[in-house]
């Protein structure tokens, strides 16, 4: 389980379960380069109008999604996959049965699988884990705090099924028919409770919490195989490696960190900007809860220093609704992607603005009570491309009170690489990046966490 695998031959699929997007690529085993993508929005957001702070997602839709991106992926090409690796979004937690968790199906030449007896995907934006009950939490022995939306968290407040994982582990779990759920590091740590340096789980500390510790995954090293698949899947052979599940974000610096004087900004749904601690960096004892800055485990011990923001494509994404429900109150209908290319529009055409606004609309892990404001307004100051370029320098200037120019120079860091599909859509927050950050700034093509994941297996030997 824990061993490697190598593809000197074929394709490798990325598959990367987002929160608001799935996505695959084939990789080229030796030529080293992506052929063939596809993205889909999963749409698997479920309203709650018991609970605001609850965020929780439909599996069913966002393996429905997977569907879309694998049929539209050549079929002879996934003839020739000899590794798949998967990676998604991180903190979360969905349940299941063991050994029952889908039902295959095959239609028309394709074999694929349904979720049967899953929960809901808790995800990591979740907020019903209120201040006073995480203080009611044993201290975790890890240098990373526990916050809302991490799944072990989560899982004090689910007892009833008897496996667990993150999405993406699911879906190696549901391919390999795996008896019992395997994560890495970079997954487990981002539940909480869980110590990088060892590499091993606080079951003792759980345990006398009255945790169900045996809903705890079997923790492997990043880049092992978990199995292989138990079926064909879309044209791909059975007994197919499957790598253990990656985090998204490791996935995506992965794809695009090239030298040790890199820093990778990412932003997609939420945000973070991160560069690579020297090799022989530990992390502390103890978590700082109040420290803007964590240390993500990376690959073969090493970490990455991360300023992880709560708020990203987001605030742009509540921003768009905001205008399109005034809109309708109005008698207008205008779809949001027609508002977006306005706003965007509206924002070049102002590459200047003295309006002030703060983007924290989420909250932050490190300050859950800040928020957003508006502020320095004038009548001058008003109009649609004001206040666009406004939320946009905000977004970037959020990162910046996280992490701070300084710092990246102080730790060796001599230019930016920007990732996500938020930043790489939006000119306006790129031209903020450049303003905001006094380092060359290089905007990838190409960057996703998909393809990076494909990278992590063709790499491995």
């Amino acid at each position: 389980m824990a061993a490697s695998v190598s593809c000197s031959a074929g394709f490798v699929l990325g598959v990367d379960l987002g929160t608001t997007s799935v996505k695959v690529v084939l990789l080229d085993a030796q030529s080293k380069t992506v052929t063939d993508r596809c993205s889909f929005p999963s749409n698997s957001d479920i309203s709650s109008t018991s609970d605001t702070h609850a965020k929780e997602q439909d599996p069913a839709l966002i393996m429905a999604a997977l569907d879309q991106c694998m049929d539209a992926l050549p079929k002879d090409k996934l003839k020739k996959v000899k590794c798949i690796g998967v990676c998604g979004q991180m903190h979360g937690i969905v349940l299941w049965k063991s050994k029952s968790g889908c039902e295959w199906l095959s239609e028309d030449e394709i074999v694929r699988f349904i979720p049967k007896d899953v929960s809901q995907l808790v995800t990591w934006q979740d907020g019903r884990c209120s201040a006073d009950f995480l203080s009611s939490l044993p201290k975790p022995d890890s240098h990373l705090s526990v916050a809302t939306g991490f799944g072990c968290a989560t899982i004090f407040w689910y007892m009833k099924h008897s496996d667990a994982g993150t999405i993406q582990d699911y879906v190696v779990s549901m391919l390999c028919s795996l008896d019992k759920c395997v994560i890495t590091g970079q997954n487990a740590a981002s539940w909480g409770y869980f110590n990088t340096t060892s590499n091993k789980w606080n079951t003792q500390i759980l345990k006398d919490a009255g945790f169900p510790v045996q809903l705890l995954p079997v923790v492997v090293e990043s880049g092992a195989v978990a199995g292989h698949t138990s079926s064909e899947w879309y044209g791909i052979p059975a007994h197919t490696a499957v790598g253990a599940a990656l985090g998204d974000f490791q996935c995506s610096v992965y794809s695009c960190m090239t030298d040790k004087g890199d820093a990778v900004l990412n932003m997609s749904t939420s945000a973070q900007l991160t560069f690579g601690m020297p090799a022989e960096f530990t992390p502390p004892n103890s978590p700082d809860p109040l420290s803007p800055v964590a240390y993500f485990p990376y690959f073969h011990g090493s970490y990455l220093a991360v300023a992880a923001s709560l708020n990203g494509g987001n605030v742009m994404a509540t921003f768009v609704r905001m205008l399109d429900s005034w809109m309708k109150e109005f008698g207008l209908e205008v779809n949001e992607s027609t508002i977006y290319s306005q706003l965007i529009q509206s924002a070049l055409a102002q590459p200047n603005t003295d309006l002030t606004v703060t983007t924290a609309l989420l909250g932050e892990r490190h300050d859950p009570t800040s928020s957003a404001s508006v502020s320095q307004i004038s009548p001058s100051n008003l109009s649609l491309g004001h206040v666009t370029r406004a939320v946009c320098r905000g977004i970037i200037e959020n990162m910046a009170t996280m992490m701070p120019p300084q710092s990246l120079r102080a730790a060796g860091v001599r230019r930016i690489i920007g990732s996500g599909s938020a930043l790489s859509c939006n000119t306006v927050l790129q031209q903020e990046v450049e303003r905001v950050f006094p380092f060359p700034v290089v905007h990838g093509k190409d960057v996703d966490s998909a393809a990076g994941v494909a990278m992590v297996f063709n790499h491995q030997t």
